[in-house]
This record gives structure tokens, sequence and C-alpha cells, in this order.
């Protein structure tokens, strides 16, 4: 992609933090990027708005139930903006020639077919959905390769890896690759004060303004255990050249450590506009509207190692590595469905590691031939993390 052209943008997940994140960028580069592509869950009000305001050829609703609603209130616009629906819809609009950059933002499973189909049309992905490469990583990665796509990860950690790689050019001499945890709401705490945590509390993130589900992850440390297997695809190390460090202060992303003992680190204030803005503009760096560090006020940073005994849900991510196979992909549908269940009333905090834990002993393995096998072990995953609950 030619630096410095007008890119176009698919955005999948427009209503969510990312989505927002992403369309202030727009609103501040209009000479650079231009919305071709929006998608909603379930917000039409919402995604009827945003294509009043960014005029694109297309937008999606993904529940097809609300189809009818997004067309009539398009055509009550008078807006020449063509609806979508369902996970079909998804994935015609990420594939669509209209736009060259797909920002894959959807929550949870629903956002991987979607990326696969950006990837097979040869589509730059800036990849928030981490599902996507949990889930499928090794099928993922394999598929970019063959169609030419590019991969541009959005998580900070994983942003800040990729930046001190291009800096050194590449991964050679690396020794392994440090994650930082900002240790979420419950830093310090023991399993005993998380007992009755409830989900207001859990979704109060110290540093991050997240969704609820992701906060409810960083909260149990299995966001950190996703980010241990995006990794692992991501940047071909194995797991046990991945490490994570707690951070409170949030503000050395990730850092990569080489054989001749120099680290190099990223570091940036906690803004998700710093990731999206470096895969929107590569190889340019652009104006992202997050204020400049103020060494002076920063203090000191601190570094600790994390407690797998209080937050089981990390080692959990690193057995799943282990395992191989459609084990990622059982741990995250059991994930998604015990947290969905948290966030409802119905489970307690602490009893979202063992379901996780029950579903990838009860699972059986299989091999990651293709995705069809791993979307059949997540659906499996689901109904008996759904039955351990019930």
């Amino acid at each position: 992609m030619r630096p410095g052209a007008m890119k176009s943008l698919c955005l999948l997940g427009a209503t969510g933090s990312i989505g927002q994140s992403t369309l202030k960028l727009v609103d501040q580069h209009p000479d650079r990027f231009l919305i071709r592509a929006l998608s909603a869950h379930t917000q039409v009000d919402a995604l009827i708005d945003l294509c009043r305001r960014y005029r694109p050829l297309q937008a999606c609703i993904a529940d097809p139930v609300l189809f009818t609603a997004l067309r009539d209130g398009l055509r009550a616009e008078g807006l020449a903006t063509t609806p979508l629906a369902g996970a079909e819809g998804l994935q015609d609009m990420a594939a669509d020639p209209g736009s060259d950059t797909v920002i894959a933002a959807i929550v949870g499973a629903a956002g991987v077919a979607s990326t696969f189909s950006a990837a097979r049309a040869g589509k730059r992905i800036l990849l928030a959905n981490k599902e996507s490469i949990v889930l499928a990583g090794q099928l993922l990665m394999k598929t970019v390769a063959d169609y030419g796509a590019e991969l541009f990860p959005v998580d900070s950690e994983h942003n800040a890896i990729f930046q001190c790689l291009s800096a050194h050019g590449g991964r050679a001499g690396v020794r392994r690759l440090i994650l930082t945890a900002s240790g979420g709401p419950f830093l310090g705490k023991t399993r005993t004060d998380l007992a009755a945590i409830t989900p207001e509390q859990a979704c109060r993130h110290p540093k991050w303004s997240m969704g609820r589900k992701i906060s409810v992850d960083s909260a149990t440390l299995m966001n950190k255990g996703l980010e241990v297997i995006e990794a692992h695809h991501l940047f071909g190390m194995p797991a046990d050249a991945i490490e994570v460090v707690v951070h409170p202060q949030s503000i050395v992303h990730s850092m990569v450590d080489y054989c001749d003992g120099s680290v190099l680190a990223q570091l940036g204030e906690p803004d998700m506009r710093t990731a999206l803005a470096y895969g929107l503009s590569y190889p340019d760096r652009i104006n992202s509207g997050v204020k400049a560090l103020d060494f002076g006020q920063l203090g000191h940073l601190e570094f600790q190692s994390p407690d797998t005994d209080t937050f089981p849900c990390l080692g959990l991510a690193y057995a799943a590595i282990s395992r191989g196979g459609n084990a990622p992909a059982v741990l995250n549908a059991a994930n998604e469905v015990a947290v969905t269940a948290f966030l409802e009333g119905r489970l307690p905090f602490l009893a979202i590691a063992d379901i996780v834990a029950q579903s990838l002993d009860a699972v059986p393995w299989e091999p990651a031939v293709d995705l069809s096998v791993l979307m059949a072990s997540d659906a499996e995953a689901r109904r008996y993390a759904n039955h351990r609950i019930h």
C-alpha cells in the first residue's frame, strides 16, 4: 500500500470502543481515511446515525432480525448506503473491493468468519478481534500469507511488540517476548477477597476504557492468557519464550528481549488510538491525538510477576497452547460463555476459571485441520459450558 495514499476503510464493530477510537482518527485525518463500510451488532439507530455522518457504500447489522429496521432507516434518511445483515453480510462486506483496509473489531467468535473473509480478499487487516487468532491462529496466519493480506495487531501489547520488531528488522536474535499486564482492578487481592465480586466491580478497569467482556477478561487475567496465544501465532514464538509481567501503570506496553541482553520496549499513554494510528498509517506515522508522555510526572514504573494461584486463567491459556489443536478454541468458547453468565449474575466471578478448566478436560481433542473443525469445537465447548452453568 503506497505511503500517504487515501485509505478506504471497512469498520466491523463501529459502535464499540475500538470502532469509536477509529472514527476519532478518521475525523482527525479526513484527507487520509474514507469510511466505505460500517457494521454494528444490534444498535440499528446508532449505525444509521453513523451512516448519515460518513455516507458509506455499505452498512451491515449483525443480527439479521434487524435488517428491515436498518433498510427502512437508511431509506428514511435518503441514504444510498446498501443495507446488509447477518454473518454472510459481514463476510461479503469484509471482502468487498470498495475498501482496502478492514478494522476487525467485532467482539467474540462472531468476528472470526469476517476476518478470514478479509484475509482471503488480500486486505490490510487491523485485528482487534483476538478470537480470530486465538481460535484459529495457525489457519489465519497461513491464509494471510497465501492471499497476500497484511495483519496489524491492534492489542496494545502485540502492537508494541510489532513496533519493536519492526524497528530492529525482524525476529533475528529474539530471546523472549514480554507482555505487560496492568493486573486489572483486583491486583493484590486474594481468592477470599474475590468471592463476592460483582460485574460492576470487575468492569471498573483502572487504566483502560474497554467493553464489558474484555474488562472481565482483564480482571481474571484471561485477557493476558489470550494475548499469549495470540503472540505465539503472530510472532512464531514458543509459549516458553513468551513471558507475562504485571505493570500497573500501563505505560510500557510490551518488550522484546534479545540474546545480547538488550531489551526494546514501546511506551505510551494507555490509549488505543496509538495502536490504531500505527496500523492505519503504516509505514507512515500520524498524529493520533494521544498526549505525549510527561516523563517528569511519571514517577516510578513497577513490575512484578502475575499471581497465577489467585488468577488461574493465565495458566489455563498456557496449557491450551501446550495441548494445541482445538484446545485454544475450547478455552476461548468456554470463557465467553462463563463471562456472559457472570455478567448476567448467573455465575460467581471465581467460577469463570472453573468452567474453562472443566471444558478443556471434557471436550475431546481434535487437530486444527480447518476452520469447520474449530468452529465445531467452539460450539461443543459452548454447549458443555452452558450445561455446567445451568
